[in-house]
């Protein structure tokens, strides 16, 4: 179950750091994509531990 919210965590992360990104051009949408995929694993780990 927790590799399961980890990889849904990351995943989303991911794409609202590229979304977030996007307008300020291709680098800014890879960093922010690396930002969002991080804050989605620490947040995905964190929801397992906490309410499972």
């Amino acid at each position: 179950m927790e590799r399961l919210l980890v990889l849904i965590g990351t995943a989303v992360g991911g794409w609202i750091g590229w979304m977030i990104g996007e307008p300020f051009g291709m680098f800014a949408a890879i960093v922010g994509s690396m930002v969002g995929t991080g804050a989605g694993l620490y947040y995905g780990r964190k929801i397992m531990r906490e309410y499972f």
